[in-house]
């Protein structure tokens, strides 16, 4: 999806670059794409865009800053918000940041997860240092769900699996398809929680592996009402209605 360009008074100057290359760069790649494209896509002569950026590595920069910071900014928002908000929910508000970015900023995300390299050493080091600050954050939501007993599982091998498969959507995920972003992000927190077992009653025994009626009448998943009943494309009871901001890892 490509975002509205306003003029200048509306929109800076400085974003419309940044908004301009991220989808320049998605589409023409980082390295192909010049200056003097960037110019005319932005609609000014090319000296203009060394008023904003010494050159085209700052921009680049400037595209995986602002990626990693709409996550952060969301989450502690959201934290601020609602300190109150369960740990479940706080996650699938979590893999909603990370996939809404697939519609509201589809350049940012391919330029983040492929161009990483390309940035100075000292651009590396300090996308690093965010990109850790927001893997903690959520590996920490993880860590609080273990020791409300509400989680079991090892937090940082959690964390692997939501950003495993939350990071590569972007890869396949097709915007004229019938799912949304926010789709995807229900049906990857559901499997999340709860894995991919039918429910009870209709399955050999996931906990034991032994075909058993009294097994089969206790589910696996420790969230069945979070789960079960939740249809696709549902939200979270309980959320007041609250839209996750779309602001990964990310790594």
């Amino acid at each position: 999806m490509t975002r509205a360009i306003g003029p200048a008074s509306v929109l800076g100057r400085k974003e419309q670059i940044i908004v301009r290359a991220a989808e320049l760069f998605d589409t023409h790649g980082y390295h192909a794409a010049s200056m003097e494209e960037l110019a005319a896509a932005v609609g000014v002569a090319k000296p203009t865009l060394y008023h904003y950026f010494k050159s085209k590595n700052d921009i680049l920069y400037a595209i995986h800053e602002e990626f990693i910071d709409l996550l952060i900014s969301a989450h502690e928002a959201r934290v601020a918000a609602r300190p109150d908000i369960s740990v479940d929910d706080r996650l699938l508000a979590i893999m909603h940041d990370i996939l809404n970015l697939m519609g509201t900023h589809r350049g940012h995300v391919r330029v983040f997860f492929e161009c990483h390299r390309s940035l100075r050493a000292d651009q590396q080091l300090s996308i690093r240092a965010k990109r850790d600050a927001y893997t903690k954050m959520v590996v920490g939501v993880l860590e609080q769900g273990k020791a409300d007993g509400e989680f079991f599982r090892a937090p940082d091998i959690a964390a692997l699996a939501l950003f495993g498969m939350c990071n590569w959507a972007y890869q396949w995920y097709d915007a004229s398809g019938a799912r949304s972003p926010a789709d995807f992000a229900d049906e990857f927190w559901q499997i999340l929680l709860c894995g991919i077992s039918s429910p009870p009653g209709r399955r050999r025994s996931p906990c034991t592996g032994v075909p058993s009626t009294a097994d089969l009448a206790q589910p696996c998943c420790p969230h069945p009402a979070s789960c079960v009943g939740r249809a696709r494309g549902s939200r979270p009871v309980g959320r007041e209605g609250e839209t996750p901001v779309a602001g990964t890892t990310l790594q």
